[in-house]
């Protein structure tokens, strides 16, 4: 069976952690800034986990993660 590619945009977007769990950064912290409170902006420097739900779909996105 030949091998599987994966979403080379995904990729570039999601991580793994040691515990196998997935994460990604968020959207919206690059620009239109000065109308996002300051709490807003830290928050979003933050990377989060994907939500279970999408996690099916991230995984089909990249097999050898």
């Amino acid at each position: 069976m030949p091998k599987l590619k994966s979403n080379r945009g995904a990729a570039k977007r999601f991580k793994v952690t040691a515990s196998g769990k997935v994460k990604h950064d968020k959207a919206f912290g690059s620009h239109l800034l000065s109308s996002k409170s300051t709490k807003r902006k830290r928050t979003l420097r933050k990377s989060s986990l994907v939500n279970p739900r999408d996690l099916r779909s991230v995984r089909r996105l990249l097999p050898y993660i």
